[in-house]
Formats: structure tokens, C-alpha cells, sequence
């Protein structure tokens, strides 16, 4: 039966995003993510425009045929610094939440496999980060390392890695009640090879998917350190940097906090609705059991 299953899980998660796109608010919102990673990928031939080269005498030009968002208060292409801001805002919160949701998923199933004294010290440690707002652990963090993408992405790291490492160590005490792992231990297997051949793999889906969900929180949060000048800096652009330096530009040239804000809105409103058409398309009550 171990067998059957095992060939079942890759079946379920290969599926996955296919199920996903099946569905109409999952394929609007896959589509502009894939569509905006395309775009922040291939921006350098997609604008005529370099994202770092000034000409004030085009400053704070309005949208036009020449440039379709319009430019910055130093004369920049705003369409152009908006796709290579996407390379930092997507670039930064993806691989920020893949490391998070790695360490937390091996903490996580350490504490829920072992138990004992080993899972109260990870445990009390996840739960003292835990009490803490994302915001604040970050601001502290960058504080520390100091500012830039470095200091962003560690920041980002730690602030999510106790959400994944709960996740984990829930699905995990589940799991290994179950007749299959007792079999596997009463037949000599090694914990090793217990917690990375059965345990990880019938828990690594919900978990993925949540790290989806919390991809959309890591972009607000790189945004907000990139709007407080704590993220990438100067003259990379950041669409929360940018917006930082819209605000004072409201009434002359709104266009400038308005339309990194779109992008950052819409990119958050797409990762939330394709990681509800993800968990739609998981359907919990099919995945098969192994007794």
C-alpha cells in the first residue's frame, strides 16, 4: 500500500497548478503572475528605456504615446522601472518565503517527529517569534544587518519561517500515527529516512501552498521597507521606494505613487486568488490514506 500511495502524492501535486488553472479566477490570476515574471525577466527588451538614466528636461511628464506611464520626478521611464521593480519585489519575496518555508518545514518536523525537549525548545522559540508582528521583526532585523536587498531578504526569512515551521510540525504529529510510519519504524527504517521518504512528502502540500499565500504578504512587507528607504537602494528601482517618492508628488504628478501601487495591488490580489484556486484544487478529502 505504501507503494500506491507514494505513486498517488506525485499524481496529486503534478496536478496541482494544472487544477488550478482549470478554473477561471485561477487561470486571470496565474496568467498575470506568469505575464509579470515574464515581463520582469525580458524588461531590458521590452522598453527602449534604461531604469537609471536621467533627463529632468522630461520630468514629471504625464502618460503619452513616448512613455505610456509617464516619468518620475528625475525624467525616468515610470513603465520601465515598474517592470525591473518587479524583478526585485518578486525576485526578493520568492526566494525569501523558499528559504522560510525550507528551514521552517525542517524545524517543524524535527519538533512534531522527535517531541521531547528538542520540540518545547523549537517550539517556545517559534512561538516567542510568533508574538511578534512581521513588521516589527523585519524593521529589526534590517536594522541590524542594515538596509538593502541583502538585509530585505533575511528580514523577510525570519519574519515568516515560524508560520511554516507550525505548519509543519502540525502536519507531521498527524502524520506519524499513522499505520505506515509505525510499519516503517517496526521494520528498522532510519529517522532520516522516515522524516524525508514519508513524513516530508505527505506534508510538503499544504505547506506550499501556504507559502504561495504568504508570497503575497512578502511583497507588501518588501514595499513597506522599500517605502521607509530600508530596501533596495538607490538607483534600483523599488515599487515601495517608489511610492515613497509619489507621496510628496500627490497633486503634480499622481501618476507616480499611483501605478507602482496598481502593480503591487494587483500582483498581492493575483497571488491570493491563484493560492485560493491552489487549495480549492488540492481538495483535501481525495487525498488517498494509507492504512
Amino acid at each position: 500500500m505504501t507503494g500506491a500511495a507514494s505513486s498517488a502524492r506525485p499524481a496529486l501535486r503534478d496536478n496541482l497548478f494544472a487544477r488550478a488553472f482549470r478554473t477561471k479566477t485561477g487561470a486571470i490570476a496565474g496568467g498575470w503572475l506568469v505575464l509579470l515574471a515574464l515581463a520582469a525577466i525580458f524588461a531590458h527588451l521590452l522598453t527602449p528605456y534604461e531604469y537609471d538614466i536621467q533627463q529632468l528636461s522630461a520630468a514629471y511628464s504625464p502618460p503619452s504615446l513616448s512613455h505610456w506611464l509617464g516619468t518620475d520626478e528625475f525624467g525616468r521611464d515610470l513603465l520601465t522601472r515598474i517592470l525591473y521593480g518587479a524583478r526585485i519585489s518578486l525576485s526578493v519575496s520568492v526566494i525569501s518565503i523558499g528559504l522560510s518555508v525550507l528551514a521552517g518545514m525542517v524545524l517543524g518536523a524535527a519538533a512534531g517527529y522527535f517531541g521531547g525537549r528538542l520540540d518545547r525548545m523549537i517550539t517556545t522559540v517559534i512561538d516567542l517569534s510568533w508574538s511578534f508582528p512581521e513588521i516589527l521583526v523585519a524593521l529589526i532585523l534590517v536594522a541590524i544587518i542594515g538596509p538593502g536587498v541583502t538585509g530585505t531578504m533575511v528580514a523577510i526569512t525570519v519574519a515568516y519561517l515560524a508560520q511554516f515551521a507550525r505548519l509543519t510540525r502540525a502536519q507531521v504529529m498527524a502524520i506519524k500515527s499513522e499505520t505506515f510510519i509505525e510499519a516503517a519504524s517496526g521494520l528498522g527504517a532510519s529517522h532520516r529516512h522516515i522524516l524525508f521518504r514519508h513524513l516530508l512528502p505527505n506534508a510538503i502540500t499544504p505547506v506550499l501552498v501556504s507559502g504561495m499565500l504568504a508570497t503575497g504578504d512578502a511583497i507588501i512587507l518588501e514595499a513597506t521597507l522599500g517605502f521607509f528607504g530600508l530596501g533596495a537602494q538607490p538607483p534600483t528601482p523599488s515599487w515601495g521606494a517608489m511610492m515613497s517618492s509619489g507621496t510628496a508628488l500627490l497633486f503634480k504628478a499622481p501618476w507616480i505613487i499611483i501605478f507602482p501601487g496598481l502593480a503591487a495591488a494587483i500582483t498581492v490580489v493575483s497571488i491570493n486568488l491563484f493560492g485560493d484556486a491552489l487549495i480549492a484544487g488540492l481538495d483535501v478529502r481525495s487525498r488517498p490514506r494509507v492504512e
